[in-house]
């Protein structure tokens, strides 16, 4: 990544792999869309499935360009052409709440209120 200005309006793939606390997948989530907002308080897209914000950590060494080509989304089924970055987490989450929260919002503690 150049700058960080040069993420805005530009498509971030994003993979968030959900582990139990025995290291047991949970669940993969996959969301993509165009960058909103790039600061010091996080990393906010607008999301195409729902036109929501879905934001991730200020964490810009976990942001790599993306190799040409279709990225196909376990999660939805969906074929992303040509992301322009990508973004890979995974976190390990105790119930039910936190997954839902994960899935709809991202990290919700760096979303902008």
């Amino acid at each position: 990544m150049k700058s960080i200005d040069s993420l805005l309006d530009k498509i971030l793939l994003i993979g968030i792999t959900v582990l139990d606390d025995n290291e047991e997948l949970i669940t993969q989530i996959q969301v993509y869309g165009p960058v909103i907002r790039a600061d010091a308080d996080g990393i906010a897209i607008c999301r195409n499935q729902t036109q929501s914000e879905f934001t991730i950590p200020p964490d810009f060494e976990n942001v790599s360009e993306a190799q040409p080509g279709e990225y196909n989304l376990r999660s939805t089924g969906e074929t992303v052409v040509d992301p322009d970055y990508l973004s890979s987490w995974t976190v390990h989450c105790g119930n039910k709440e936190q997954v839902k929260q994960y899935s709809e919002v991202g990290f919700s503690g760096y979303r902008k209120q």
